[in-house]
């Protein structure tokens, strides 16, 4: 049968195989999601070869970027973006191919178009600096979105550190965006530290966990009117995209 699945480190907060068993059953699909948990990536060779019927994989934390030095092709966005986090596996006469995508970038617009009115001209706080966040900056970018990416350390000219969120720059940053896990089941009562007190009903958070469906962060968000959206179009846009690939 063939098989499809999600690695990562560790996968009790996923939906993707839930997802996924529901489309198989939905549209009479012959195939299986499986959850793969690796304990390093170092691992992945031997899962590939391990397991022969495996067409195709989702890739999530830590292994978006640690992945790509595995993997024999790189699509070109997900190149320009520096993390995989779907790959399509192919087997020839005994030959195995790995190729690499990024459909992160597919979901996170759709979502952004969800959540942000056309005519705004709002900047954006990216929270995190991960696999997901580059994926953000790509769609923010070709949307022509000012953003600053906040860290935890490493401070670079285009980033800001969580200490350095002032009211001055809650202002003037109405769009805000959490890639981190910091939320994510089962650590349901975490938020990413910035001063939520200066939160209106002029910005927009958009929190990409959809596990639990509201975070903290999305809480206390709408607590001071601020418009909010969760992952969940991103997740489903995201496997849909990683479905045509896997089968084209």
């Amino acid at each position: 049968m063939d098989t499809y699945g999600l690695i990562g480190k560790s996968l009790a907060h996923s939906f993707s195989k839930d997802y996924f068993d529901e489309k198989f059953r939905r549209e009479k699909i012959n195939g299986r999601y499986e959850l793969f948990e690796l304990a390093t990536i170092e691992d992945f060779p031997a899962l590939i070869h391990a397991n022969p019927e495996i067409k195709g994989l989702n890739v999530t934390l830590p292994y978006k970027q640690q992945i790509i030095r595995f993997l024999d092709q790189i699509d070109h966005i997900a190149k320009i973006i520096g993390a995989v986090n779907t790959i399509a596996i192919h087997r020839k006469n005994g030959v195995i191919t790995t190729k690499g995508y990024n459909t992160d970038a597919a979901g996170f617009e759709k979502l952004l178009t969800s959540a942000v009115p056309k005519k705004t001209s709002a900047s954006a706080l990216i929270l995190g600096n991960g696999g997901a966040a580059r994926a953000v900056r790509y769609v923010l970018r070709s949307k022509g979105i000012i953003f600053k990416t906040v860290c935890r350390s490493g401070l670079k000219a285009d980033q800001l550190t969580y200490p350095m969120i002032t009211r001055s720059v809650m202002e003037s940053y109405k769009l805000i965006i959490n890639t981190t896990p910091v939320g994510m089941y089962p650590n349901i009562n975490d938020a990413p530290d910035i001063p939520y007190e200066y939160i209106t009903k002029d910005h927009i958070l958009i929190d990409l966990i959809y596990n639990p469906i509201e975070t903290v962060f999305l809480r206390l968000g709408k607590k001071n009117q601020a418009h909010t959206e969760n992952g969940t179009i991103m997740l489903i846009r995201q496997a849909e995209k990683a479905w045509t690939l896997w089968n084209k």
